[in-house]
């Protein structure tokens, strides 16, 4: 009787799909790439065209060349500043928000009492938008009715966290990365709770103390996770607006790429030309990261 539904098996051989089944996938990959091309591709390329040329986005175009970007990396004061902080927001989120998360994750992988209650506590600033966390930077860091003066009794004179434009930057990146650890932190707790128990059973017995059974067996097997984490991480320190822009529309130390380029597009200037190569830069300097990130974490994986 097996033999005879293996013949029956390789006499049918592989099914083909029926007119239907074609229609309906066509339909459940055509939308969402056409959505993808639409919304997201066709805008980057228009960005790309745009930017070299000159227009307000009611007369005509007129073709500029590589003029913008001289222009911005030559005459146009916010752009370096506005890069640095681009920078300096990629490195605390990379160096100091993710590892911090990653290790609330160990803790709270290990099982401590109130665990649901600190994932909870921890993750409740990952629901609020960037906006909302700029809101609450302004009631704790306010110069004059903030909570964070009010505590040390600074009445006299007090601290102008979001006004000094050397404090400033430092108050958004504790804001910033208070929110991004809360989202590393789920990540983490997710890939550590799908490592197989007897992987560390196994460097137990070996030997290993847990430092080395995290660093040498656990770890490695969250290069997913790593991946993951890394690229969000880009992605969050190079988009990020809303969060300085509800403080003081990123001004006054607190300019971001992602600022100038609303600044030029929909601003009173409405040079929508250099704003686009505003945008190009950034677009290129998030490539860079993302796919250098991804190739290294590509040769490592073959290497294992």
């Amino acid at each position: 009787m097996p033999f005879t539904s293996a013949r029956r098996a390789r006499r049918r051989g592989p099914r083909k799909f029926t007119t239907r089944d074609l229609a309906v996938i066509g339909v459940l990959l055509g939308i969402p790439v056409l959505l993808d091309l639409i919304l997201v591709w066709g805008p980057t390329l228009a960005s790309i065209g745009l930017s070299f040329t000159s227009w307000d986005g009611i007369g005509d175009l007129r073709w500029v060349g590589v003029d913008n970007y001289r222009i911005l990396f030559t005459d146009y004061p916010p752009f370096w500043p506005a890069a640095r902080n681009n920078l300096l927001w990629l490195a605390v989120l990379g160096f100091v928000a993710t590892p911090f998360g990653l290790l609330l994750a160990v803790l709270l992988d290990r099982g401590v009492r109130f665990s649901r209650f600190y994932q909870s506590t921890l993750y409740m600033p990952v629901v609020l938008s960037l906006a909302i966390v700029g809101f609450i930077a302004q009631l704790v860091f306010s110069r004059d009715q903030g909570v964070l003066n009010a505590i040390l009794g600074n009445s006299d004179d007090p601290v102008d966290w979001l006004g000094d434009p050397d404090l400033n930057i430092w108050v958004v990146l504790l804001a910033a990365a208070w929110r991004h650890t809360g989202y590393v932190m789920i990540l983490y707790l997710a890939g550590l709770k799908s490592v197989d128990s007897s992987l560390k059973e196994a460097a137990a017995l070996d030997g290993a103390n847990e430092r080395q059974t995290f660093f040498r067996v656990v770890l490695p097997t969250l290069r997913p996770v790593n991946v993951i984490v890394g690229v969000i991480t880009v992605i969050e320190a190079l988009r990020a607006f809303d969060i300085v822009y509800a403080i003081n529309h990123g001004r006054n130390g607190l300019e971001l790429l992602s600022v100038l380029v609303t600044d030029n597009i929909i601003g009173e200037a409405s040079r929508i030309g250099f704003g686009s190569a505003i945008a190009v830069v950034l677009l290129t300097v998030s490539l860079g990261f993302i796919v250098t990130y991804l190739v290294q974490e590509l040769r490592g994986e073959k290497k294992r």
